[in-house]
């Protein structure tokens, strides 16, 4: 009888030793399977660290936040930096598709949806407005709000809102934005127009005759009446039209 119990011990140890080196090489198959995979959060990090490097350097962002990826997704892990870049033609907005690479060892590109957000003070309507309603001062407060993007469509300055006309009925509240209103036309086609340009640091200006209808800041094609060029050129004012020579 005791040599079957020592017997029975011994494969009882045996097998509880078998059973902790099973145990102890999964573990060391996780950590090695762990430290091959891309973390997720430095994915999102190179995101929008890549769209903070993009934004203005004046902008006031609040925030700069990359959307969670799928938890299912394993990235291989990348022998180098990772690499951020906008896809082909696609410019930076409120939210933006970031591409980060892995280019050595192994290659990936994973798409990351990005939010940006800033706090700017704009225009706000008191009061509600109609269409071709032709605002001042005492329409509107300024106020600092959390917008999409980083904010240069809206209005921030009393000045902006001269020479422009609301398009549709306002409610009271609205952030006041570009979009909102139709600028006035300040050079109409055919109309006798002053062609400044600026030579050597010296102001030059010519007769010119507007070929299109043109709002302030706005691109124009003019004539100089002297020597019949066609060139282009930015509306500054009701009659004057600034060209590159």
């Amino acid at each position: 009888m005791p040599e079957v119990t020592t017997n029975r011990r011994s494969r009882v140890h045996s097998a509880c030793r078998g059973l902790a080196a099973i145990v102890l090489m999964s573990a060391i198959a996780s950590a090695v399977a762990e430290t091959a995979v891309e973390s997720v959060a430095g994915i999102r990090a190179t995101a929008e660290a890549y769209v903070r490097a993009q934004l203005p350097a004046d902008a006031s962002v609040a925030s700069v936040t990359a959307d969670p990826l799928d938890s299912r997704l394993h990235f291989a892990r990348c022998h180098s930096a990772l690499r951020a870049h906008l896809p082909s033609g696609a410019a930076l907005q409120a939210r933006t598709t970031v591409g980060v690479s892995c280019d050595t060892g192994a290659t990936w590109t994973v798409y990351v949806p990005v939010t940006t957000e800033s706090v700017i003070s704009i225009l706000v309507l008191r009061h509600p407005v109609a269409r071709d309603a032709r605002l001042v001062a005492e329409d509107v407060e300024v106020q600092k709000r959390k917008l999409s993007g980083n904010a240069v469509a809206y209005l921030a300055d009393i000045g902006d809102l001269k020479r422009r006309t609301v398009r549709r009925p306002l409610p009271v509240g609205t952030a006041l934005s570009i979009d909102m209103f139709t600028p006035d036309l300040l050079i109409h086609q055919g109309q006798e127009v002053t062609l400044v340009a600026t030579v050597g640091g010296l102001q030059v200006r010519a007769r010119g005759k507007a070929l299109a209808n043109g709002s302030a800041g706005a691109r124009l094609r003019v004539q100089n009446l002297s020597s019949l060029k066609v060139v282009e050129g930015v509306v500054e004012d009701e009659d004057v039209i600034r060209v590159a020579l």
